[in-house]
């Protein structure tokens, strides 16, 4: 495979993945409520995505960087009305 496929399977999995956590915001939005929603798995999930950009970062990934940079954008604004509406 070529670097170019093989960059482009890693977009279209970080779009995927990153995607997975649109659903659960438009919940949150819609409902205006995080019941349910776990603030300690959010906390880990955001280190870990911050890990990863770093990781994609070191390797020159931009699929990598990428995913994890919206992923945790998404999961700070999680987090965010996980705290707010506490």
């Amino acid at each position: 495979m070529s670097p170019f496929q093989i960059e482009t399977i890693g977009l279209i999995a970080a779009f995927l993945t990153t995607g997975s956590f649109v659903p659960q915001l438009i919940k949150i939005l819609k409902h205006k409520s995080t019941e349910g929603v776990s603030l300690s798995m959010y906390l880990f999930m955001f280190l870990g995505v911050s890990l990863w950009f770093l990781y994609g970062f070191l390797i020159e990934s931009f699929s990598v960087m990428l995913a994890n940079l919206v992923a945790g954008f998404l999961q700070l604004i999680i987090i965010y009305f996980k705290l707010k509406w506490r």
